[in-house]
């Protein structure tokens, strides 16, 4: 289990903030994977729910960088999120900006805060061209958090993110799918992307009472809309 602390929100401005989001190795969103609650709780219980293989991306048509309709909104200028929405899993959360540890991994939300989700702000804003990155943790010690249904998600749902603007990016979720650690495809989820896209990661895989959840829950989705 990874320690982490309380980061609070930030604003550093736009200035410093394209790195690449390839930068992140895949097996550091982990560290939102803490598992208190399911140890104490019962792991069979209280698992979260993970996405089945129909929510996968199918071999054709809806691969990152492209979906089944074909349907792309333009994309947005740069601009903070401030909150997401997701109204088929009833998450309603406000965001904070996560920055890289000296480690290099992601850095992730308080987790005493389990209604908070963070965005990786020196990568792309959700609804600009490119890859933007959500990511929270799934639970903590005293129960279900912020992205704790994010597998029972499918595709077609709808994602919205506020932007401090004053706007709305919509996006449509293409899939959901879960990866074990040793296995997490790095390029395909944080690679660049044409057109606005956005992922939203969370732990799942699996749980083990030694080492706590074995992978990620990733949703794939791309922007369809804005109000």
């Amino acid at each position: 289990m990874r320690a982490f602390g309380n980061r609070g929100f930030r604003d550093r401005g736009f200035g410093n903030r394209r790195f690449g989001n390839t930068a992140i190795a895949g097996v550091t969103v982990l560290a939102l994977c803490s598992g208190a609650w399911l140890l104490h709780s019962g792991a069979e219980t209280h698992a979260p729910p993970q996405p089945s293989a129909a929510q996968a991306h199918s071999p054709a048509g809806d691969a990152p960088g492209r979906d089944a309709s074909g349907a792309t909104a333009p994309a947005l200028p740069p601009s903070p999120p401030d909150r997401i929405r997701i109204p088929a899993i009833r998450v309603d959360a406000p965001l904070m900006g996560l920055a890289l540890t000296r480690g290099g991994s992601l850095d992730v939300p308080p987790a005493a805060r389990e209604n908070l989700a963070g965005w990786y702000e020196a990568g792309t804003t959700p609804g600009e061209r490119g890859t933007a990155i959500v990511a929270g943790h799934v639970d903590n010690a005293d129960g279900p958090a912020v992205f704790y249904n994010l597998g029972a998600l499918q595709k077609g749902s709808a994602i919205e993110v506020d932007r401090r603007d004053g706007g709305v990016a919509v996006f449509t979720v293409d899939a959901v799918e879960v990866y074990d650690a040793k296995d997490f495809p790095d390029e395909k989820v944080y690679g660049a992307a044409k057109r606005p896209e956005l992922r939203v990661i969370t732990c799942g895989g699996g749980y083990s009472r030694s080492t706590g959840y074995r992978g990620n829950v990733v949703v794939f989705a791309h922007l369809t809309g804005s109000r």
